[in-house]
């Protein structure tokens, strides 16, 4: 009886495949001062926010109004941009 040759080729492909191994891409990671500094916007923008709505407009910068909301706001949301891009 003819011996069969589709097993041969299947432990060759199978023993070829273990040895390679995966191909994998290594992503760079984050400076050491990427987390310090995602963290500290997102800190400041809270303190911001909270600190104009404790002393009623008057602080951080009481000219600018409202805009100190939109300034604290600014604060974290750019602090969450820097958090999508950590690894």
């Amino acid at each position: 009886m003819p011996k069969s040759r589709g097993r041969d080729g299947a432990r060759q492909r199978a023993r070829a495949a273990t040895e390679t191994g995966p191909q994998t891409q290594s992503l760079p990671s984050n400076p050491s001062w990427f987390v310090p500094v995602m963290c500290g916007l997102m800190i400041l923008g809270v303190l911001w926010v909270a600190t104009f709505y404790i002393t009623s407009g008057n602080w951080p910068v009481g000219a600018w109004g409202y805009w100190n909301l939109g300034i604290g706001m600014g604060l974290i949301m750019a602090g969450f941009v820097m958090a999508t891009r950590w690894r």
